[in-house]
């Protein structure tokens, strides 16, 4: 049994829809970042770092935070959602460009476009080209390809889980999905899983998955 503590952003959604993928038992402790909860010494003694999300695993006693410690952690425990062989390491490389650049710059992308539009044109000049670089990225990695790692066409895994809930804000971002159309198939693709549909929604609903 694993206890996830998440709410319904990018970051909380990408470890929600890996376990709803692994089809494992888990409790959801939802952490309402809008009421500050991420700050409570509870959840410091699990997430020093006060972000969501974090995991307990109740079977082992580990707990960990950082989605991209979780993610390896699941994915290794559970033998699912990872590459074989020399292909593990592109997959770890398409997660870590997820942790290092696309989660964080659309986050930026979020903070001045989304929220505070019109209170600085170079924030919002800069992160939305950094934005559109990466989906470009993005873009040319999926050519000919139906996921980010793995022989052949691909092998869905956790760096396509670990990318998807940040694409899936694309209108926050101003993207129009149909410039980058091997990303749209791609995420077209992974959103009409039905695990994908269930663990978007926790641990409440906000809104339907968004399409294209």
């Amino acid at each position: 049994m694993i206890d996830l503590y998440t709410w319904a952003t990018p970051n909380g959604r990408k470890v929600s829809i890996l376990l709803e993928e692994l089809c494992i038992p888990y409790t959801v402790r939802p952490i309402d970042i809008s009421k500050d909860e991420q700050f409570k010494p509870s959840f410091l003694k699990i997430a020093p770092n006060n972000r969501i999300p974090a995991i307990v695993d109740c079977e082992t006693g580990i707990q960990l935070m950082e989605t991209g410690a979780i993610m390896m952690y699941l994915a290794k425990k559970y033998m699912k959602f990872q590459c074989d062989g020399d292909e593990y390491w592109r997959m770890v490389e398409w997660l870590m460009w997820q942790m290092g650049g696309l989660g964080p710059m659309l986050g930026q992308v979020h903070h001045f476009v989304k929220y505070n539009k019109g209170k600085s044109d170079y924030g919002e000049m800069r992160y939305s080209n950094e934005a559109k670089r990466l989906y470009r990225v993005l873009n040319e990695r999926l050519e000919n390809r139906d996921f980010m790692a793995g022989e052949g066409t691909g092998v869905y895994s956790i760096a396509d889980i670990a990318c998807w809930p940040w694409v899936s804000r694309f209108e926050w971002q101003e993207i129009n999905l149909n410039d980058f159309p091997n990303v749209r198939d791609w995420y077209v693709r992974i959103a009409e899983r039905p695990a994908v549909q269930k663990g978007y929604s926790v641990p409440i609903f906000t809104t339907v998955v968004p399409m294209p």
